[in-house]
Protein backbone atom coordinates (compact mmCIF):
# COMPACT_ATOMS: atom_id res chain seq x y z
CA UNK A 1 0.00 0.00 0.00
CA UNK A 2 2.81 2.42 0.86
CA UNK A 3 4.44 1.75 -2.50
CA UNK A 4 1.17 2.53 -4.27
CA UNK A 5 0.84 5.88 -2.45
CA UNK A 6 4.47 6.75 -3.26
CA UNK A 7 3.87 5.92 -6.92
CA UNK A 8 0.76 8.11 -7.09
CA UNK A 9 2.59 10.95 -5.32
CA UNK A 10 5.54 10.66 -7.72
CA UNK A 11 3.14 10.72 -10.69
CA UNK A 12 1.40 13.87 -9.39
CA UNK A 13 4.66 15.62 -8.52
CA UNK A 14 6.15 14.89 -11.95
CA UNK A 15 3.69 17.30 -13.58
CA UNK A 16 4.61 20.95 -12.70
CA UNK A 17 1.00 22.19 -12.91
CA UNK A 18 -0.46 19.54 -10.62
CA UNK A 19 2.57 19.88 -8.32
CA UNK A 20 1.81 23.61 -7.95
CA UNK A 21 -1.94 23.10 -7.55
CA UNK A 22 -1.35 20.60 -4.75
CA UNK A 23 1.15 22.78 -2.87
CA UNK A 24 0.75 25.28 -0.05
CA UNK A 25 2.03 27.98 -2.43
CA UNK A 26 -1.36 27.69 -4.15
CA UNK A 27 -3.83 26.64 -1.44
CA UNK A 28 -2.58 29.09 1.20
CA UNK A 29 -3.32 32.20 -0.87
CA UNK A 30 -6.41 30.64 -2.46
CA UNK A 31 -8.02 30.09 0.93
CA UNK A 32 -6.75 33.46 2.17
CA UNK A 33 -8.62 35.33 -0.59
CA UNK A 34 -11.72 35.14 1.61
CA UNK A 35 -10.45 38.07 3.71
CA UNK A 36 -10.16 40.66 0.91
CA UNK A 37 -13.34 39.41 -0.75
CA UNK A 38 -15.23 39.92 2.53
CA UNK A 39 -13.70 43.39 2.95
CA UNK A 40 -14.71 44.37 -0.58
CA UNK A 41 -18.26 43.13 -0.03
CA UNK A 42 -18.38 45.06 3.27
CA UNK A 43 -17.86 48.34 1.42
CA UNK A 44 -21.57 48.15 0.56
CA UNK A 45 -22.57 48.06 4.24
CA UNK A 46 -23.01 50.95 6.63
CA UNK A 47 -19.72 52.42 7.93
CA UNK A 48 -20.99 52.39 11.52
CA UNK A 49 -20.44 48.61 11.50
CA UNK A 50 -16.69 48.91 10.78
CA UNK A 51 -14.30 48.08 13.61
CA UNK A 52 -11.41 50.53 13.55
CA UNK A 53 -9.14 48.25 15.58
CA UNK A 54 -9.78 45.21 13.40
CA UNK A 55 -9.32 47.21 10.21
CA UNK A 56 -5.99 48.53 11.50
CA UNK A 57 -4.84 45.04 12.49
CA UNK A 58 -5.81 43.58 9.10
CA UNK A 59 -4.01 46.43 7.29
CA UNK A 60 -0.79 45.73 9.21
CA UNK A 61 -1.26 42.00 8.58
CA UNK A 62 -1.69 42.58 4.84
CA UNK A 63 1.43 44.73 4.52
CA UNK A 64 3.49 42.31 6.63
CA UNK A 65 2.59 39.31 4.52
CA UNK A 66 2.99 41.23 1.27
CA UNK A 67 6.62 41.59 2.29
CA UNK A 68 6.84 37.97 3.44
CA UNK A 69 5.45 36.67 0.13
CA UNK A 70 8.41 38.20 -1.69
CA UNK A 71 10.97 37.16 0.93
CA UNK A 72 10.34 33.40 0.69
CA UNK A 73 11.97 31.21 -1.90
CA UNK A 74 10.44 30.79 -4.41
CA UNK A 75 8.58 34.10 -4.40
CA UNK A 76 4.85 33.57 -3.97
CA UNK A 77 3.19 36.09 -6.29
CA UNK A 78 -0.30 34.69 -5.68
CA UNK A 79 0.13 35.38 -1.95
CA UNK A 80 1.42 38.86 -2.80
CA UNK A 81 -1.64 39.55 -4.96
CA UNK A 82 -3.95 38.33 -2.20
CA UNK A 83 -2.39 40.62 0.41
CA UNK A 84 -2.10 43.55 -2.01
CA UNK A 85 -5.84 43.31 -2.62
CA UNK A 86 -6.44 42.91 1.11
CA UNK A 87 -4.33 46.00 1.93
CA UNK A 88 -6.31 48.08 -0.56
CA UNK A 89 -9.64 46.83 0.75
CA UNK A 90 -8.65 47.42 4.38
CA UNK A 91 -7.37 50.92 3.65
CA UNK A 92 -10.70 51.66 1.94
CA UNK A 93 -12.52 50.40 5.02
CA UNK A 94 -10.19 52.45 7.24
CA UNK A 95 -10.97 55.59 5.24
CA UNK A 96 -14.70 54.89 5.53
CA UNK A 97 -14.32 54.37 9.30
CA UNK A 98 -12.41 57.63 9.80
CA UNK A 99 -14.75 59.53 7.50
CA UNK A 100 -17.81 58.34 9.40
CA UNK A 101 -16.53 58.52 12.98
CA UNK A 102 -14.05 61.41 12.96
CA UNK A 103 -14.58 63.61 9.93
CA UNK A 104 -18.10 64.72 10.67
CA UNK A 105 -20.64 62.32 9.20
CA UNK A 106 -21.58 60.70 12.53
CA UNK A 107 -21.39 63.81 14.72
CA UNK A 108 -24.69 65.23 15.87
CA UNK A 109 -25.32 68.93 15.27
CA UNK A 110 -23.96 71.14 18.04
CA UNK A 111 -21.07 68.82 18.95
CA UNK A 112 -17.42 69.76 18.62
CA UNK A 113 -16.51 70.34 14.96
CA UNK A 114 -19.98 69.75 13.56
CA UNK A 115 -21.82 72.38 11.55
CA UNK A 116 -25.25 73.20 12.93
CA UNK A 117 -28.16 73.10 10.49
CA UNK A 118 -30.32 76.25 10.19
CA UNK A 119 -33.80 75.93 11.70
CA UNK A 120 -36.59 74.90 9.36
CA UNK A 121 -38.82 77.67 8.00
CA UNK A 122 -42.27 77.99 9.57
CA UNK A 123 -45.25 77.55 7.30
CA UNK A 124 -47.90 80.23 7.74
CA UNK A 125 -51.46 79.32 6.71
CA UNK A 126 -53.51 82.11 5.20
Amino acid sequence: MAAFVKAINAKIRSNPVSDYLLSTHFWGPASNFGIPIAAILDTQKSPDMISGQMTGALTIYAFTFMRYSLAVTPKNYLLFACHFLNAGAQMTQGYRYLDYHYWGKAMPAGSEGAVAQPPAAKVVKA
